[in-house]
């Protein structure tokens, strides 16, 4: 077990897998589709801080989200708005700056990456870090990436355990 504090999410994580009337390709473009709203919900509650209800009716009206996964845009807003400061707990020690000097965007891929790894354990961890360096790719300052990466890699090893020590058995063998 790990020494890490929890997040305690009151929303109840999402647990939709893949159906048959989606492939998977299509069930992991809808995450990934959702997940780039939270980012800029999550950006939006930073810079103008508002209830979570405030921005899911804001993002679901003024955006086309079809092709997202709703229930886990909503999930994800939710959880990592109300759980931001026991987040920001777990992702402080892991940064050489104090967190006020990251940009909105780190943060908020930083918040969600670590709620994901602590919520959503059935997503692989390698999935979790891809998934953030991806974003900070597409929404973050220069050199974001590579900085994500690490902190969230860092965040996994200390989350994640158990699926660290299996992969390391994996590759003893």
């Amino acid at each position: 077990m790990s020494d890490v504090p929890s997040a305690q999410s009151t929303s109840k994580p999402t647990t939709s897998k893949p159906t048959k009337t989606h492939s998977n390709a299509q069930f992991y473009a809808r995450r990934s589709r959702a997940r780039g709203f939270v980012i800029q919900a999550l950006y939006q509650a930073v810079v103008n801080p508002e209830p979570a209800y405030i921005l899911l009716a804001q993002f679901e009206t003024r955006f086309d989200m079809s092709r997202a996964d709703v229930p886990y845009f909503q999930d994800m807003v939710r959880g990592v708005l109300t759980n931001s400061a026991a987040l920001d707990a777990l992702i402080t020690p892991c940064l050489d700056r104090p967190l006020s000097e990251l940009d909105p965007i780190s943060i908020s891929i930083l918040r969600l990456a670590i709620f994901e790894l602590q919520n959503q354990i059935e997503i692989p961890y390698k999935v979790v870090i891809n998934e953030a360096v991806e974003l900070a790719k597409k929404f973050g300052p220069e050199q974001s990436a590579s900085f994500v990466n690490a902190v969230v890699d860092q965040l996994a090893k200390q989350v994640r355990v158990s699926e660290f020590a299996a992969t390391d058995a994996d590759s003893v063998e």
